[in-house]
């Protein structure tokens, strides 16, 4: 028997969020927040307009008092990007592992902008978009935390 959690085992069920309005973005970057994921789990379809990311997501929306903290694979996808760039990230290199700050838009002309995905150590990667669509879909069930423990912030 496994030690991993199921969705049924909390009744809860599996995330599949989209952000089309600035408004919408703080929730999504208050579930991705202490995100992992190896810099190969990444990649743009420059001809699909679409850049992707395997995120190790931590399940803050259910951190209830039922044992180890839970981490569950999500993918992240910004649709409609026109062009990514990155600091402090080697792209499609398997043992860099990248943790999520946040996840923000910085608006330009007639609804485009930018989606920037903050990164520990001053890493940052930022999406060029036409529209603001971002979608956020867990893509297998929960599973304990290697860690067993919760991230801390300094306050």
């Amino acid at each position: 028997m496994s030690d991993d959690a199921r969705f049924e085992d909390w009744r809860a069920a599996p995330l599949h969020l989209k952000a089309m309005q600035a408004d919408d973005l703080p929730v999504l970057s208050a579930l991705v927040q202490d995100a992992v994921f190896p810099a190969a789990e990444m990649g743009w379809r420059a001809s699909e307009r679409r850049f992707a990311v395997l995120l190790n997501r931590f399940r803050w929306e259910d951190t209830g008092d039922r044992g180890a903290p839970e981490r569950v694979q999500s993918l992240l996808v910004i649709d409609e990007a026109q062009r990514v760039q990155s600091q402090g990230v080697r792209r499609g290199d398997a043992d860099t592992v990248c943790s999520v700050l946040a996840l923000a838009f910085e608006p330009g002309k007639d609804g485009t902008g930018r989606v920037i995905l903050t990164l520990a150590g001053d890493g940052a990667i930022a999406v060029a978009v036409e529209a603001l669509d971002v979608t956020l879909k867990d893509v297998t069930r929960p599973y304990v935390a290697p860690s067993r423990k919760t991230p801390e912030h300094p306050q």
